[in-house]
């Protein structure tokens, strides 16, 4: 593990450009697997040194690494905390008509893998930070920058903040993930299942064996006619049940003696993830096994929430227009920040919804500079 610290400087601030670092950045192959946030974490923390903000870089596993950074308030209200991760989803096999690691900017579109999900908002946040960090003496709380590795799959960032015990110091959390600038106040939970069948090794000219990509398949028949009873929410669709991954068998010609199966099911908040295991684990073949892999809660505000209706007049003053109140099926690092607290939740990016993971990822130019705005004017209104 690597740790580099610096107290506040004050010695003359560069100007930061976000859509020059935030072309810097996209440049870099930090798609998870395997993640490699490190060239991008080190970036990240030579900016807001430069920008005479205290920061510190984790590379709490190797090549992975967390980039906290604060500007300190008078200490009468508790901290808001900007969320942003350096990780992206992998580019695919599908082509693109630009390099996915390009940058390059054409119709006022920036394009390239985590162009919207989510380095856009990264360093936006880092630009509204540079821009309050003359104005710290009016901030009543501090403003913390939490910049993560390893959101896309499992978390690990996030995690490792919670080791820290950065969220005992949290009082709201404005997320930058993908929402067109509009505003997300519920993301559903995501339950990670493997099903895995055992069978027996068998060959055509002799004793042929128990089929275990046979009993997955079985299996998965009966999964994809569970219905889920999930009271309905008004932001969101219904449950989700979705295989991400599968694999089974050595040889084409020998029966498969196993065959693993990876679910993603996505849940609406309030719903009782051990009671989903159950009832899948009733509809299983005896010979099929199901475990969890991985359990990420729900996170929800309330419309009324006064966070929520600061960041909707904010909002409204730099797009000129009220932005939508919306429900979204992804995940935050918010799943593992936020559990287990009362504290307003807002998520807030310039990415656009739907974009992530696809090939051309792009995000509006213009969208990241109005980010920055309401980043700022956010944050400089919930801490006066």
């Amino acid at each position: 593990m690597a740790i580099e610290t610096a107290q506040e400087t004050h010695f003359s601030r560069l100007h930061f450009d976000p859509i020059r670092f935030l072309q810097q950045i996209v440049t870099i192959d930090s798609c998870d697997p395997p993640g490699n946030e490190i060239e991008v974490a080190k970036l990240v923390h030579a900016e807001l040194l430069a920008l005479g903000i205290e920061a510190e870089l984790d590379e709490f596993l190797p090549g992975r690494a967390n980039v906290l950074s604060r500007i300190r308030g008078t200490g009468e209200k508790p901290a808001l905390l900007f969320s942003s991760h350096m990780d992206t989803v992998p580019v695919g096999t599908a082509p693109w008509r630009l390099p996915p690691f390009s940058g390059e900017i054409a119709q006022g579109r920036l394009y390239g893998r985590g162009s919207t999900d989510m380095k856009s908002a990264l360093a936006a946040m880092i630009a509204a930070a540079g821009n309050l960090a003359d104005k710290r003496e009016t901030l009543k709380g501090d403003l913390i920058l939490a910049f993560t590795a390893g959101e896309s799959s499992n978390l690990l960032g996030a995690r490792r903040f919670a080791e820290q015990g950065i969220k005992e110091e949290i009082g709201a959390f404005l997320c930058g993930e993908p929402s067109d600038l509009d505003i997300i106040i519920v993301e559903k939970a995501a339950l990670w299942l493997r099903a895995t069948a055992m069978g027996r090794l068998g060959h055509v000219s002799g004793e042929p064996g128990i089929n275990a990509i046979d009993a997955i398949h079985s299996f998965l028949t009966r999964l994809y006619s569970l219905e889920l009873d999930c009271p309905p929410h008004p932001l969101l669709d219904g449950p989700t049940i979705r295989v991400g991954r599968i694999e089974g068998g050595s040889a084409i010609n020998l029966t498969p003696d196993r065959c693993a199966v990876d679910i993603d099911i996505r849940l609406p908040p309030g719903v009782d993830h051990l009671a989903v295991v159950t009832r899948v684990e009733n509809i299983a073949p005896e010979d099929v096994v199901i475990r969890i892999l991985d359990f990420k809660p729900a996170v929800e505000s309330l419309p009324d929430e006064s966070f929520v209706k600061l960041c909707s007049d904010v909002c409204t003053r730099h797009r000129m227009r009220k932005p939508e109140i919306k429900g979204v099926s992804y995940y935050s690092d918010g799943a593992i920040l936020l559990e287990g607290l009362s504290v307003p939740f807002a998520i807030i990016g310039p990415g656009d919804l739907g974009l992530s993971g696809q090939p051309d990822e792009s995000v509006s130019v213009d969208n990241v500079l109005k980010a920055v705005e309401i980043y700022q004017d956010v944050a400089a209104a919930w801490l006066s």
